[in-house]
């Protein structure tokens, strides 16, 4: 499974952008765009969505992407990590029934 900082790195090249240039471009210091690639930083929903328009990728699975690592990160060493998920998704498919 690809982190979400490595697919936007590969969107970063594909694009034609130096990380200097991408930063620069949405206003972000160079170091931290670079840390947040490697995954020694976390990104915010705003910066993939910067990111994605900047490089004209799907901001919908980047986000999803986004959100996924969020969880699992919050849930991974939680002994009743899976059990939350699955209440968690029930509660979800509630409120979005309402």
């Amino acid at each position: 499974m690809s982190t979400v900082g490595l697919q936007l790195r590969e969107l970063r090249e594909k694009a034609g952008f130096s990380l200097r240039k991408a930063a620069v471009a949405i206003d972000m210091d160079v170091a931290i765009l670079s840390k947040m690639e490697r995954g020694e930083r976390k990104f915010s929903k705003e910066t993939i969505l910067k990111l994605a328009d900047l490089y004209k990728a799907n901001s919908d699975k980047l986000v999803i992407d986004f959100l996924s690592e969020k969880v699992l990160y919050e849930l991974e060493d939680e002994e009743f990590g899976l059990e939350a998920l699955k209440v968690a998704e029930k509660e979800l498919k509630y409120k979005k029934h309402k």
